[in-house]
């Protein structure tokens, strides 16, 4: 395992950030998102693995390497959030924190979208706070790892 190795997972569409509904999800591109969190990661002496896919068997995928991989996981499962059983089972196997992010403010939206699979598992749920919530999330990876090598 690389110790210092965080995980950002993305579910479907977010590759389409920046075009698709820019009034909910802002101007900021996927790309956007990866150099943020690089960067923030970086100040913190971690690295990232940065990955998205559209199919609900590869985010399993991706969460399974992490296992072994990762000290934490930052994951905005998209519309898997609502939907995925399989995605909370792989998160469920994981001893790590994990962060749920989502770029928009999920409860001022439509009702379909208020139920997570994955927030009783999370460390913590980040929403509304646009890509600013991956920073946020990783510095919270990044200060519960550090408190844990001293």
């Amino acid at each position: 395992m690389n110790s210092q190795n965080i995980y950002v997972l993305n579910g479907p569409n977010l590759n389409l950030l920046g075009t698709r509904q820019p009034e909910v999800y802002g101007s900021e591109t996927l790309q956007d998102v990866e150099t943020l969190c690089r960067r923030v990661a970086a100040e913190n002496d971690f690295a990232i693995q940065f990955r998205q896919s559209n199919h609900e068997g590869e985010v399993v995928e991706m969460i399974h390497e992490a296992r072994t991989e990762a000290v934490g996981i930052v994951i905005n499962p998209a519309a898997y959030t609502h939907t995925s059983i399989a995605i909370r089972d792989a998160l469920a196997s994981c001893d790590m924190p994990i962060y749920e992010v989502h770029i928009s403010n999920v409860h001022r939206r439509e009702a379909f979208r208020h139920h997570s699979y994955v927030s009783g598992l999370a460390t913590g749920v980040i929403a509304g706070l646009g890509i600013e919530g991956y920073a946020a999330a990783v510095r919270a990876i990044s200060l519960s790892r550090a408190k844990l090598i001293r």
